[in-house]
């Protein structure tokens, strides 16, 4: 299984730190080349390997850690997607609520990426704490995932989970997506899982 991380700010990067904390290894892309990555790259030598936008979108699975706005050019980037899992990452602030036409954002991304198994995960956390070692208070740090394939949520789940946090399967997109979008009931909650 590969994995890549586009995006390099501060959630990209939060996730790279934890994939090189849990010696897993990453690819990371953004916009701007491999060239401004150069110095995650050297931090986390051995796990994080810097890509072109082109080579990181062919993982079997992509983390979106990008503005929303920039979605549908990774979209392009990456076609065909079929088969392939995308973790939406991201969040909304400062999208205007017709961009979402009232659904949840994550169904917007899945209608993005045609064929993609699309699960919602990784960005309930602040970026600061999303780059902290999950193992808090004797327990594990919650981590939440909603996603229409079961297998997809599985994977991902794993994923998480060899992250060091809890996941926890919460539904589908539609069913659950709000919850984990801008203003949702979920978003910014530091929970703590024990046992």
């Amino acid at each position: 299984m590969t994995y890549s991380i586009i995006g390099s700010g501060n959630v990209g990067s939060a996730l790279a730190r934890q994939f090189a904390r849990s010696g897993i290894a990453v690819a990371v892309a953004n916009a701007r080349g491999p060239d401004s990555i150069e110095a995650l790259e050297k931090e986390f030598a051995g796990y994080v390997t810097a890509q072109s936008l082109q080579d990181a979108v062919r993982a079997d699975v992509v983390i979106l850690a990008i503005p929303f706005a920039a979605h549908e050019a990774v979209a392009r980037a990456g076609a065909p997607w079929t088969g392939r899992i995308v973790v939406d990452a991201m969040n909304t602030y400062g999208v205007p609520p017709e961009a979402l036409s009232g659904q949840p954002s994550s169904l917007v991304v899945a209608s993005a990426f045609g064929g993609a198994h699309v699960v919602k995960s990784l960005n309930q956390l602040p970026a600061k704490l999303l780059a902290s070692d999950p193992v808090e208070h004797g327990g594990r740090r919650v981590m939440f995932l909603a996603g229409d394939d079961g297998r997809a949520v599985g994977v991902v789940a794993k994923l998480v989970g060899d992250l060091g946090f809890a996941p926890i399967a919460l539904g589908t997109l539609a069913g659950v997506g709000t919850l984990l979008d801008k203003g949702g009931a979920l978003i910014l909650q530091n929970l703590v899982k024990q046992g």
